[in-house]
């Protein structure tokens, strides 16, 4: 009976024993050492010839790792700012690939990586940012309403289609399959026509890649659906300058579900709709203009975008 109930509740990875000899968190050449211990895979892209004036630590989405950024950070470093990409818990080349690593942890791996990155670069503009899952990440990990330790937030297509946003049907059939059957890994059904980007070259470049994941245990999605419902619950709660980025053509998070988060963000928040942009933002054919957009906001949270993007909560919803 105990071993039944036991394979019958959703898996989440537990905090590690840091060994004795444990020096603490830090970022070594392709590895994030976390705050347990944990060794994470990590990509970082630097400026060449100057110190960097911003830093920017970077958070993938769900299935994928730190290479989500592999257009984004050569362009952010090329222009003085550094940029730390590691694999979340489950993810990439981090421990217990396609098991959920949990809010707690997730979210204080996102709190150590900033204070890393701030000790290591004390003068330069210290942000976040995240994509998707790490977007949802980023909200649950500074959205406590206690002072940010970081200068920004940026979240491209966050993830919010949380709980309160789902179909009961979904919700429901979701609910009994993590409590069921925890371990069965699910694929999307063939023959849904979802588009992520209309950058070809890069959905080739994913869909070879060993490292991403392409069959989701129920119980990650389970978790996942609890996180994004904790970053649409507490998006009020941001005190760092913030920046919600969203795409015209996303059809992974419903715009309703990013309205509703978008309006509850502080007044002081910003948005910018991008009518031809799909969900993988930084990875679309016009990702140029959401690069210069995440610059500008990195140096001055009050100027101008450069492509001029429309405030979100200013465009009609379909």
């Amino acid at each position: 009976m105990l071993a039944l109930s036991a394979a019958c509740a959703p898996t989440v990875q537990a905090q590690m024993i840091a060994p004795a000899a444990f020096d603490g968190p830090r970022f070594e050449d392709d590895r994030y050492i976390a705050f347990d211990g944990a060794a994470l895979g990590l990509q970082t892209w630097l400026p060449e010839s100057q110190s960097p004036w911003g830093v920017l630590v970077a958070l993938h989405g769900m299935n994928d790792y730190s290479e989500a950024f592999y257009l984004a950070g050569p362009y952010w470093a090329e222009r003085g700012v550094a940029v730390y990409a590691y694999d979340a818990r489950g993810h990439g080349r981090s421990p217990q690939r396609g098991v959920w690593g949990g809010r707690d942890l997730m979210t204080e791996d996102a709190r150590t990586a900033v204070r890393i990155a701030r000790a290591r670069h004390p003068g330069a503009v210290v942000g976040v940012i995240g994509e998707s899952m790490g977007a949802a990440t980023a909200i649950a990990a500074f959205g406590d309403g206690e002072p940010a330790p970081l200068d920004r937030i940026i979240l491209s297509a966050p993830a919010v289609w949380g709980w309160s946003s789902l179909p009961d049907v979904y919700a429901v059939t979701l609910w009994l399959g993590a409590h069921t059957f925890p371990f069965r890994n699910v694929t999307p059904p063939r023959g849904l026509n979802i588009t992520p980007t209309d950058n070809v070259e890069a959905l080739r470049k994913m869909g070879r890649d060993r490292l991403m994941i392409f069959s989701t245990r129920v119980d990650a999605v389970y978790g996942m659906v609890n996180l994004m419902e904790t970053a649409a619950q507490s998006a009020s709660a941001l005190t760092a300058p913030t920046l919600f980025l969203y795409g015209g053509r996303d059809q992974i998070i419903p715009r309703p579900a990013a309205l509703a988060t978008a309006r509850r963000l502080p007044s002081a928040a910003r948005t910018a709709f991008y009518p031809g942009g799909y969900h993988l933002l930084l990875r679309d054919q016009g990702r140029a203009a959401v690069f210069d957009d995440v610059l500008a906001f990195l140096r001055d949270p009050a100027a101008p975008l450069p492509s001029d993007a429309a405030p979100l909560l200013s465009v009609p919803d379909r």
